[in-house]
């Protein structure tokens, strides 16, 4: 045995002496191929998360003619997919404190893959009203379990980046849905939207079963000799790899042994963190679930576009986002959390609240305003999970994030049914204003309350009271 593999071997045992140094070894441990298998793991569902999610934006264009839908319906049609993403969120951020991380996303992957299959088999608005709502809370439960995962892997340097290179996934999925129907749509038919958001995702289950469990959770639930086992794994894989394992850093603080309640995010310093990050995920996503699953029936049904250009206009909007969340891997590493959300969000209510200064502009010219702010706003939507999953402390993360993500989820079913009231009476410039005043909302709550954790140990930021 060579004079490194030795030193590599006896940092490892030197770690295992107190397998309460979960975070020091984790810290330690270097990037390796288990991290980069994990991500792509992740990233899998995450990007079908986001197909499926808005996939009804671009089923809905050829059902308004065969099922007669008022916007009312098509309002409620979109929304009630949030409104079971809330129920799923809040559940499955409790459940995901008690069952663990790795089983509660199993779980939640099952329920929305197997109900994207069921809602393809729809044969009428009620009957895909409610399919809707089951899909719903599977997806509902999936960003805040990934997010509250992927954190807890990673090293406090570049965090930001390490956990945002999976979740831009999710807007690389909105270009995918996009795209896709584009072409499905008019030659394959709706039904075919949700059957390719479904079969990918079901591919994934075994793919996420090899996955461990989270050490820092284990520790957090007094399993110290499983969440010392994970971490034996993870070193062995890296010592593998070549990688070299540094000795053991000093004065790094331990995960507390704590059983999640949920009053503690109204306690202390979690209380103002609380209050803060619900009204940036409203702020953040009342107007992006707005925007993409309205935009193809706006144009379908405001300027009386054909379907098809209805559907290539919704791309246009997804694919510009997905730039503006490209940018987000830069900027929350090079400028910080907080000052990225208020370039973001503030960029993004500029650009709609100059729809109350323009008369009704054309197609094209009401895409391209519109298509700036979802650009500006992309770099929030890409980041706020990982921001929710660093606020909080271990025992807390998952629940903490499923129930800010409720709110978004309510947020997401009040800002797309609330468009089917506002269009027929104040117009389409109406609903671009409303939009960038919760955008402005968001940038505001950000600036006065929002905490920078960049580059920063998760224990630090948010210690057990």
């Amino acid at each position: 045995m060579s004079i490194a593999a030795t030193a590599d071997q006896a940092a490892l045992q030197e770690a295992r002496g107190d397998m309460r140094h979960v975070v020091a070894r984790l810290e330690r441990l270097p990037y390796c191929s288990w991290h980069l298998k994990m991500r792509l793991i992740i990233c899998t569902a995450w990007f079908f998360d986001a197909f499926d999610s808005i996939a009804i934006a671009y089923v809905l264009p050829p059902l308004i003619g065969l099922w007669h839908l008022s916007p009312q319906q098509i309002g409620s049609l979109i929304g009630v997919g949030f409104l079971g993403q809330l129920v799923g969120a809040v559940a499955f951020g409790w459940i995901a404190e008690h069952w663990g991380r790795r089983r509660s996303m199993l779980t939640t992957l099952l329920i929305f893959s197997l109900g994207a299959l069921a809602c393809a088999a729809a044969q009428s608005y009620t009957m895909l009203w409610w399919l809707r709502f089951i899909q719903g809370i599977g997806l509902g439960g999936e960003i805040p379990l990934m997010a509250a995962y992927v954190n807890e892997f990673a090293q406090a340097k570049g965090r930001g980046r390490f956990s945002l290179s999976i979740q831009v996934l999710f807007s690389a999925g909105l270009v995918a849905v996009a795209l896709v129907g584009v072409y499905v749509v008019p030659h394959w038919g709706w039904q075919w939207m949700f059957v390719i958001g479904a079969i990918p995702a079901l591919i994934a289950l075994p793919m996420r079963a090899v996955l461990p469990e989270s050490p820092r959770w284990l520790a957090s639930r007094g399993r110290f000799d499983e969440a010392d086992r994970a971490l034996t794994r993870l070193e062995a894989i890296a010592v593998c790899d070549g990688r070299q394992i540094a000795a053991l850093p000093a004065d790094l603080p331990m995960v507390v042994e704590a059983k999640p309640r949920i009053a503690e995010l109204f306690r202390g310093l979690y209380l103002r963190r609380t209050i803060a990050v619900w009204l940036m995920w409203i702020g953040a996503y009342f107007v992006s679930y707005g925007i993409t699953a309205w935009m193809p029936s706006l144009f379908r049904t405001v300027y009386h576009l054909p379907v098809r250009q209805s559907l290539t206009y919704g791309f246009i909007n997804s694919a510009v986002g997905f730039a503006g969340a490209l940018a987000a891997l830069y900027l929350i590493e090079a400028i910080g959390r907080r000052r990225m959300f208020m370039a973001s969000l503030g960029g993004c209510a500029a650009a709609l609240i100059a729809f109350a200064f323009l008369p009704q502009l054309s197609a094209a010219g009401t895409l391209t305003v519109s298509t700036i702010g979802f650009f500006f706003l992309s770099s929030t939507l890409v980041s706020l999970a990982t921001y929710t999953a660093e606020i909080y402390p271990t025992h807390l993360r998952a629940l903490g994030g499923g129930v800010a993500s409720a709110w978004q989820r309510g947020a997401s079913v009040v800002g797309t049914t609330v468009v089917g009231w506002v269009l027929p009476y104040y117009g389409i410039n109406a609903v671009f204003v409303m939009f960038g005043l919760f955008a402005l909302m968001g940038a505001i709550v950000t600036a006065l309350f929002a905490v920078e954790t960049r580059a920063q140990i998760l224990e630090r930021i948010s210690p057990v009271a």
